[in-house]
């Protein structure tokens, strides 16, 4: 199972003692200044010359899982296919950025009346098809892009459809809180199964139940969580949940957390939504960083001097590589954060 290291928790440090004990438990490493996002699989890494083999991605480096030819056989594959969506186009080109590949090509594009149209331009059939589109705002709109995209594969006899969606919107719909209520996220399971999706790759989702509600298999690159609990009196705390959407709730919580006498706060997420008055929120001093990853994509007004945006293209295109590959999902990501 592949593990994105994200919690819902808040993380405290106060001594060099105590930095050990939260580098063995919540995987954070030091310093801040040098984030990055890495891999750490159960299978060895190649080596060239006795030296890992590590590419260089938009001037980030990522660990290398492939060997020289399994590369050159990948890119020959003509029966593999990765197309994107509109909703998030540049995490779709760092995705294939990463697995040595291009984009299919495909045309999307809306009527007068805001009907969508796809075709895709080039023939998938045999192939194995991954469609990247999370649903994330506007979500309606996104989703039905989705949908069609889905049929438009299997009306073309693609083999295999997987339906990569970093962000899965209608996961908190996921149950029944009060009386007369719809379960969204179950109806939308079905509508992309009926679609014609035969495997989901999700991020993060809101809650583990969402995957049982699909009918198909479902890779969950998903956060293990932690409870550290403790005095935060002058130390540096961490509050890291699966989404921020208006921020009101971490807000209450840095709020308190600076009443206790917290040096610091940090909030990391994994997908930012970003709904008004998430920005004023956020930015509003109570936070000394904001770390999200790319699974949405953040619009240019939405940037604040204390947001920084981590990329999951290598978490989501490995992911990619082991289930076309047929190979196990297990291996470890962390992100590294760390305090100075």
């Amino acid at each position: 199972m592949t593990s994105l290291v994200f919690s819902s928790s808040v993380v405290t440090r106060s001594s060099p003692a105590g930095a050990s004990s939260l580098l063995a438990h919540s995987r954070f490493r030091l310093p801040l200044r040098k984030r990055i996002m890495m891999c750490k699989l159960v299978e060895p890494l190649n080596y060239d010359n006795g030296k890992p083999c590590i590419p260089v991605i938009n001037e980030q480096r990522f660990p290398s899982f492939l060997s020289l030819k399994q590369e050159t056989d990948r890119k020959n594959d003509r029966r593999f296919r990765i197309f994107s969506g509109t909703a998030n186009k540049t995490l779709s080109e760092e995705i294939a950025c990463y697995m040595g590949l291009e984009l299919g090509k495909i045309k999307i594009k809306r009527f007068a009346d805001g009907e969508i149209y796809v075709q895709l331009q080039e023939s998938v059939r045999g192939c194995d098809v991954y469609l990247v589109q999370p649903t994330c705002p506007p979500a309606n709109e996104n989703l039905m892009e989705l949908l069609i995209m889905i049929d438009a594969c299997r009306r073309a006899s693609a083999k295999n459809i997987t339906a990569v969606i970093p962000y899965f919107g209608y996961a908190r719909a996921d149950r029944k809180t009060q009386g007369r209520e719809s379960i969204a996220a179950k109806l939308v399971a079905n509508l992309i199964t009926e679609a014609g999706a035969n495997r989901v790759l999700a991020c993060d989702l809101h809650s583990g139940q969402s995957m049982g509600y699909f009918d198909i298999p479902v890779d969950h690159v998903y956060g293990q969580v932690m409870n550290l609990i403790g005095d935060v009196r002058g130390k540096v705390a961490i509050m890291v949940d699966d989404m921020i959407d208006t921020a009101g709730t971490i807000t209450k919580g840095a709020q308190l957390l600076h009443q206790e006498g917290a040096r610091e706060v940090y909030a990391c997420c994994t997908h930012a939504v970003f709904s008004p008055p998430a920005i004023e929120n956020l930015s509003s001093g109570l936070f000394q960083e904001v770390i999200i990853t790319n699974t949405i994509p953040v619009k240019d007004e939405n940037y604040f001097p204390q947001l920084t945006v981590l990329s999951v293209s290598n978490l989501l295109g490995e992911t990619i590589w082991r289930v076309h590959d047929d190979c196990s999902g297990t291996f470890e990501t962390y992100s590294s954060l760390g305090i100075d």
